[in-house]
């Protein structure tokens, strides 16, 4: 039996959660007083890893981080979750990545110091890592950069060990949405996109015509819609999962995420398609109550259809 149900690369990173009605900066050292802050980690990849492994997987997580107390934290939180760290590095080079997020009631912006976020390279994915493991999740596609000239090869090279791929690219800051994507949709069996990132990938007018190009693509479509729940999609198969509204106070930073692993955990436990949209949705709304992508994660214990 493989390692690990589930391994992945850490897009390692701790989020600094600024919450306030006034959190733009005003330059004139112009000092300004906030309500609250939040030290988080951060990284739609470490984050999906944690829900994954709360769920009762077993997560390898791949990554390096600063020898410094971002890193210390980013570590602990995986290790609280009970992913296993062992293949995550400490380099004293390196500064631990790091996200302002300056947040309003209803919006927010990011700053962000990629550090170790993106210093993995295809050398460091070795053939015995991948080969620990039955399924590659795939996310942070454009942050990734240093992976990004082989990424398609990486995959590949998943495919040939056995494992079932899923990927959520995250959003492009360069708005391009290249990279080989296209040509990487054969090897994904799972696609976790959300609405926005649907219509940019696929350049189309209207949702609907974004959906129909990816379900000819790829073998599940999972599309998040925000506050309107998500679909699924399997050859002539469709699900849909409407959610109430998250707890107020909430700011959904990580509810992507958490939904990626709870729809991957299901579907790796052979759950139906509406069952695992379910329990993405579970997730996903979860995190989007709490501040931060880690706190509100529920525990395998916590989602009814995994009894």
């Amino acid at each position: 039996m493989p390692d690990y149900d589930i391994i992945i690369f850490g897009d390692t990173c701790v989020d600094l959660i600024i919450n306030g009605t006034d959190v733009v900066p005003e330059f004139g050292q112009v000092e300004k007083l906030v309500e609250n802050y939040t030290l988080e980690m951060g990284g739609s990849c470490c984050i999906f890893a944690a829900q994954a492994a709360k769920l009762g997987l077993k997560v390898g997580v791949l990554g390096r981080v600063g020898d410094d107390a971002f890193g210390q934290l980013l570590i602990q939180r995986l290790n609280e979750a009970g992913a296993d760290t062992q293949h995550i590095t400490v380099d004293p080079t390196l500064k631990t990545g790091l996200t302002i997020h300056l947040t309003k009631p209803d919006d927010r912006a990011m700053l962000t110091h990629l550090g170790s976020l993106n210093v993995l390279t295809p050398a460091d994915v070795t053939e015995a890592f991948l080969a620990s493991a039955r399924h590659l999740h795939y996310a942070s596609l454009f942050l990734h950069t240093g992976l990004l000239p082989d990424w398609t090869g990486i995959l590949r090279r998943a495919k040939q060990h056995g494992l079932s791929v899923s990927l959520d690219t995250n959003w492009d800051p360069d708005d391009k949405w290249g990279s080989g994507l296209q040509g990487a949709f054969p090897l994904v069996d799972v696609f976790l996109p959300n609405e926005q990132e649907a219509l940019r990938i696929t350049r189309a007018d209207t949702l609907d015509q974004a959906v129909a190009d990816l379900r000819a693509k790829v073998n599940i479509l999972a599309l998040k819609r925000g506050a309107d729940g998500a679909n699924a999609y399997q050859a002539h198969e469709e699900a849909r999962f409407a959610v109430e509204p998250a707890t107020p106070g909430g700011d959904g930073i990580g509810a992507g995420d958490s939904f990626d692993a709870g729809f991957v955990a299901a579907w790796l436990r052979g759950l139906p398609l509406a069952q695992c949209l379910e329990v993405a949705c579970i997730c996903g709304r979860s995190v989007a109550g709490q501040i931060g992508g880690f706190r509100g994660q529920p525990r395998a214990g916590d989602i009814a259809l995994f009894d």
